[in-house]
């Protein structure tokens, strides 16, 4: 990469850092184009070289949260392990991600920013939704091999997750409660293995 190449980055992602931090601080309605200028320390044709638009800048900002959602993406079904060891390491990585701060703050930035745009949101749910298809398929491989009881896998994945976020998402995005420390979460993990296990397993 040359040298003008990485001061564009760097810019880039300067006006990215900027919006997060704007748009945590003020809300997207609120937010301008100049503030963010400003706050990134560049022009204001500079940020709009990069985003021709509040709206695309807050999208590239979404497109970073959905890339990470991928805690579980990586997590083949293996037909001769225990189910519960496979889940419990998939259920890990997935509260892994929910305690990192740079995470939530994305996420904040992205459900304050639907409250006064249903078709945000309804993008926000469905972008979100396929971005936690993992456990989905995982759940339909451990059927088709008999270990799971007939349920529908989306619906099963969505319960699990619902499990999880109860307590390691929703208080700590809607409240400004702290991220679980690492006894709470193996206490989450190992309730939800429990309740998960004890309903489907066959």
């Amino acid at each position: 990469m040359t040298a003008p190449q990485r001061l564009t980055e760097r810019k880039r992602e300067a006006i990215l850092q900027a919006a997060i931090a704007e748009f945590r601080s003020s809300g997207f309605e609120v937010t301008s184009m100049d503030r963010i200028a400003a706050t990134a320390g560049v022009s204001k044709r500079t940020v709009y070289n990069h985003f021709p638009s509040k709206e695309e800048l807050f999208a590239e900002i979404l497109n970073r949260l959905w890339n990470s959602i991928t805690a579980e993406q990586d997590m083949p079904y293996r037909s001769q392990a225990p189910l519960r060891k496979q889940l419990q390491t998939l259920l890990q990585a997935k509260l892994q991600l929910l305690a990192d701060e740079n995470f939530l703050d994305l996420a904040r930035i992205a459900i304050a920013a639907t409250i006064h745009s249903p078709e945000r949101a309804q993008d926000m749910v469905s972008r979100m939704g396929e971005r936690e298809e993992g456990l989905t398929a995982w759940i339909r491989q451990a059927q088709a091999d008999g270990r799971l009881k007939p349920v529908e896998p989306a619906f099963a994945a969505q319960q699990m997750h619902g499990l999880l976020k109860t307590f390691a998402f929703w208080p700590q995005v809607s409240m400004g409660q702290p991220s679980l420390t690492q006894e709470e979460q193996s206490r989450v993990i190992e309730s939800a293995l429990d309740m998960f296990l004890s309903r489907y397993e066959t």
